[in-house]
C-alpha cells in the first residue's frame, strides 16, 4: 500500500525533490472545467437541522469538526468518515473532506453557518505529487470550495481561515469535544482565559460542551423525510446482503473459517450498494452466539447448529441498518432450536405490537421481558415463577436474555446515545422515530441451570421500526424472520 504520511515514510522516500522535476511536473496537464452542481437532496433538510440547532444556543459559536483521519497502523489510515454530528448538520456523508470544521457563527437573529475545508491544490504545488497524506496523485481530487458550497447550500471558506475562528475562541464558544482532539485543545486553551472555575463541573447541565452534544443527539430523535427514506434504502441494501448469505452458504459451510466467509459475503455486498457496512458484522455460529459481541468470525459454520447473523449495510449518506436473523446451517431447526426460535419471535412480536405514538420507550423492553421470563419459567429455568421474576429485585431471567431490547437507529448504529434519559429511555414515541427491537435468548455452553440440548443455542431477531403517526412499520419485514418462512428461505435458495 502507498504511503499516508510524509513523516512516517521519511526514511524511505524516494520522491524526486529538483527544481527540472517541479518543473516538468507542473505543467503539460489538461484544463479541467469545473461544474458547479445543484445543491443535493439533503441540503435543505440539513439546513433545517442547522436552524434548530442554532435556535437552542443563540449568541453562542458553535464548533463541529468533521475529525482528522484516523492512524489503523504507523502510515496506513481507517477508511474515513466524518463524525456524525458534523454529517448531520452538512449533508456531507462518505464524500467529506477530513479535518472539515462546520462553525455556527452567532449573529442577531440566529448563526452564519460556514464550511471550512482543505479545497484542491494545483498541479503547480508540491502537494499535487509529494504529500503522501492529502496530495491528488495519492488519494485524489478534492473538490473545490464553489463547488461544495453549491452541493451543500452552505457558504465555504479555506481550512486555512478557521485559525482566525479559533484564536477569537471564547467562553460562548461551544465544540463537539469527541470529534477532533486537536481543535478541542485549541479551544480550551483559549477558554481558559474566561473560564469560571465555579463552572468546571462535569454535569451536563454544567458544561456546555456536553449540553451541546447532547443537543445534537436529541436532534436526531425523530428523523425527517430524507433520513426515513436513507433508512429504507439501507434496509433495502441490508435484505440483499442477508439474501446473498443465504444463497452463498454452501462455500461457509465448506470453509474452515466459514463465518468469515459469511462476513465476507454480507460486507460485499455493504461495498456494492452502500459506503461499508454500518459495525462490525457479527457472524457467530454455533456457541458462538452466545457471544452477545462476537466479531472474531473465525469459526466454522457446521451442520446442526444455528448462525446468529447481526449485519447493516451504511449508505454514502452514513445512514444505517441494523438486523439480525438466526438461520439453521442446515436448513432446518431441530426441535429445541424452533421452540427457542418461536420464543423469541414471539417476544419481538409482541413488543412490535405496543408501538404507538404515545407510548414509552422502555415499556417496549418491558413487554418482550415478560414473554422471555413466561417461557424460561414454562420451561422449568427459573427458580421461581415468571411473575415473581418479573420484579424488580429478581430479574432470574435476564440470565439468558443481558441485554435491552431496542435502541435508536440512524447514522450511527446506536443513534441518539447522548440524549437525555427522560427523552430516550423514558421518552414518549413520536411518529418519525426509527429504532430495533431486538429480543434474544442465549444458553452457554456451559450453563448447568438448562438442560444439555439447549447449551450452545443463541438466537436473536432483531428488525428496524418506523413510528407512524397511528403505529407502527416494521422496515425489515421482508427478511424472513418466522421459523417457517426462514426454512422456505433456505430452501429456496
Amino acid at each position: 500500500m502507498a504511503d499516508t504520511t510524509s513523516d512516517a515514510t521519511s526514511n524511505r522516500s524516494t520522491t524526486p525533490v529538483s527544481d527540472t522535476f517541479r518543473d516538468f511536473i507542473s505543467g503539460g496537464w489538461a484544463d479541467r472545467p469545473e461544474s458547479v452542481p445543484a445543491p443535493r437532496e439533503v441540503a435543505p433538510f440539513a439546513a433545517a437541522r442547522r436552524a434548530r440547532i442554532s435556535a437552542l444556543h443563540p449568541g453562542e459559536r458553535l464548533v463541529v469538526p468533521a475529525g482528522p483521519a484516523k492512524v489503523r497502523s504507523n502510515d496506513t489510515d481507517y477508511v474515513y468518515r466524518a463524525h456524525s454530528a458534523f454529517s448531520h448538520l452538512t449533508g456531507w456523508g462518505s464524500d467529506a473532506v477530513p479535518g472539515s470544521v462546520l462553525v455556527l457563527e452567532p449573529t442577531a437573529d440566529g448563526h452564519d453557518a460556514t464550511l471550512y475545508f482543505l479545497p484542491t491544490a494545483g498541479r503547480d504545488s508540491d502537494e499535487f505529487y509529494a504529500n503522501a497524506a492529502i496530495g491528488e496523485f495519492w488519494t485524489g481530487p478534492r473538490p473545490s470550495l464553489a463547488h461544495v458550497a453549491a452541493d451543500l447550500g452552505v457558504a465555504t471558506r479555506p481550512l486555512g481561515e478557521l485559525d482566525a475562528i479559533l484564536d477569537a475562541a471564547d467562553a460562548a464558544t461551544r465544540i463537539v469535544r469527541d470529534a477532533d482532539r486537536e481543535l478541542t485543545d485549541r479551544i480550551d486553551g483559549r477558554r481558559l482565559l474566561d473560564a469560571d472555575p465555579a463552572a468546571a463541573d462535569a454535569d451536563v447541565d454544567a458544561d456546555p460542551d456536553l449540553q451541546l452534544a447532547r443537543d445534537l443527539s436529541e436532534l436526531r430523535l425523530v428523523k425527517d423525510a430524507y433520513e426515513i427514506a436513507q433508512m429504507r434504502a439501507a434496509v433495502a441494501a441490508t435484505k440483499r446482503g442477508f439474501d446473498d448469505i443465504v444463497a452463498d452458504r454452501d462455500a461457509a459451510r465448506t470453509h474452515e473459517r466459514g463465518e468469515r466467509v459469511v462476513e465476507g459475503t454480507f460486507n460485499r455486498r455493504a461495498r456494492m450498494d452502500g459506503n461499508t457496512v454500518g459495525y462490525e458484522t457479527i457472524a457467530a455460529s454455533g456457541p458462538h452466539a452466545c457471544i452477545l459481541h462476537w466479531i472474531r468470525n473465525d469459526g466454522p459454520v457446521r451442520d446442526g447448529d444455528l448462525i446468529l447473523v447481526d449485519a447493516g449495510v451504511e449508505l454514502d449518506s452514513l445512514y444505517t441498518a441494523d438486523i439480525t436473523r438466526t438461520l439453521p446451517v442446515n436448513g432446518r431447526f431441530t426441535e429445541v432450536q424452533r421452540r427457542v426460535y418461536e420464543a423469541v419471535r414471539e417476544a419481538a412480536d409482541a413488543a412490535f405490537a405496543i408501538v404507538r405514538p404515545g407510548i414509552r420507550f422502555r415499556e417496549i423492553h418491558a413487554t418482550a421481558m415478560q414473554v422471555i421470563a413466561a417461557r424460561t419459567a414454562e420451561w422449568g429455568f427459573l427458580p421461581v415463577s415468571a411473575e415473581e421474576s418479573l420484579q424488580e429485585g429478581a430479574q432470574y431471567h435476564r440470565r439468558y436474555m443481558v441485554h435491552g431490547t431496542s435502541h435508536h437507529l440512524g447514522i450511527d448504529v446506536h443513534d441518539c446515545a447522548a440524549a437525555r434519559r427522560d427523552l430516550y429511555l423514558d421518552g414518549v414515541l413520536e411518529p418519525g422515530m426509527v429504532f430495533t427491537i431486538e429480543p434474544g435468548l442465549y444458553f452457554q455452553p456451559d450453563d448447568l441451570t438448562v438442560p444439555e440440548e439447549f447449551r450452545g443455542i443463541g438466537v436473536r431477531i432483531e428488525d428496524d421500526i418506523l413510528v407512524t403517526e397511528d403505529g407502527a412499520e416494521n422496515l425489515s419485514i421482508a427478511i424472513p424472520r418466522t421459523a417457517d418462512d426462514v426454512e422456505a428461505w433456505l430452501a429456496g435458495s
